[in-house]
């Protein structure tokens, strides 16, 4: 595949800024104190860590396509740019003047898309439909909706550790997501991130499939569903180190720079796992070959 790198992108760039400022000023402005709620209560936390992450790879993939759309770029009937942006920051402004934080980002992030569909229009948005949904993964998810989908995970994986750990002779029992070992009392949601290394793991999972095997569909549906159970295990073997951990070491060790540690060494596990996984797909899947679309 031709790479989407292009001669004049920062002449293009600089172009768009000098044109179009009032309008990069107006969205800074609009969307400051949101930008404000996402760095400092979910991006500072382990729970959203991975948002910068996803947000500058989603980015760079972005303008990397936009490139390549030229011939499909056309700027829609002003009604219709202008009924997607007012909705937009219409949602933003009621959402915020609410205090719903949740859905005043959804609100932003549909307004980013409202602004870039008056741009480059439907066609050209068309194109660039992968990095828009993936960007999506950097949005803080509801806390609502975070606690039902954890929870069940969170307590399969207390119920799964504890069984492992009493099997081998620790004095180890559980009641829902509270760890007694010995004397220490642990919560599987202080000690798991709960749907961080999952987001996260699938999200960068996605990111990789696509960049290399966009061709291949079935291929990239193989991978990424691969990523969920992987993602979980590496949360229950995160819990087992950080429950022995605190039993051997105790509380004050488990819970200082070798409680990071242990989340930094089984979130790389994972990856390389994914890795892994999509070399030796290659090698006993003969529709895997030569199927990259590599940028």
């Amino acid at each position: 595949m031709a790479s989407y790198a292009h001669p004049r992108t920062n002449s293009n760039w600089r172009i768009f800024l000098e044109r179009f400022w009032p309008v990069v000023i107006g969205l800074g402005a609009i969307s400051f104190p949101t930008w404000r709620y996402i760095t400092q209560e979910s991006w500072s936390t382990e729970q959203g860590s991975q948002g910068p992450l996803i947000l500058g790879s989603g980015l760079w993939l972005l303008i990397k396509m936009l490139t390549s759309t030229k011939g499909l770029q056309s700027r829609p009937p002003g009604w219709q740019s202008w009924g997607a942006i007012i909705s937009m920051a219409t949602l933003l402004v009621l959402f915020r003047t609410a205090a719903i934080i949740e859905l005043e980002v959804y609100a932003l992030y549909g307004l980013c898309g409202a602004l870039l569909f008056s741009f480059i229009g439907w066609q050209a948005l068309k194109s660039v439909w992968f990095p828009i949904f993936y960007l999506g993964f950097a949005v803080p998810l509801p806390e609502s909706l975070v606690a039902a989908l954890t929870n069940p995970l969170k307590i399969w994986i207390s119920d799964s550790v504890v069984s492992l750990l009493h099997a081998v002779g620790y004095p180890i029992a559980s009641a829902g997501v509270t760890i007694q070992i010995g004397q220490y009392q642990l919560l599987v949601a202080a000690a798991c991130a709960g749907l961080n290394s999952l987001i996260t793991l699938s999200a960068l999972a996605l990111f990789y499939v696509y960049l290399t095997h966009r061709a291949n569909w079935r291929y990239m549906a193989i991978l990424i569903m691969a990523a969920v159970p992987v993602a979980i295990f590496s949360n229950l073997v995160r819990v087992l180190i950080l429950i022995l951990l605190t039993f051997h070491a105790g509380e004050a060790a488990a819970q200082g720079f070798l409680h990071n540690f242990a989340g930094m060494t089984t979130f790389a596990i994972a990856l390389v796992t994914i890795y892994v996984m999509d070399l030796v797909l290659q090698k006993t899947l003969p529709s895997a070959r030569d199927s990259g679309s590599r940028i």
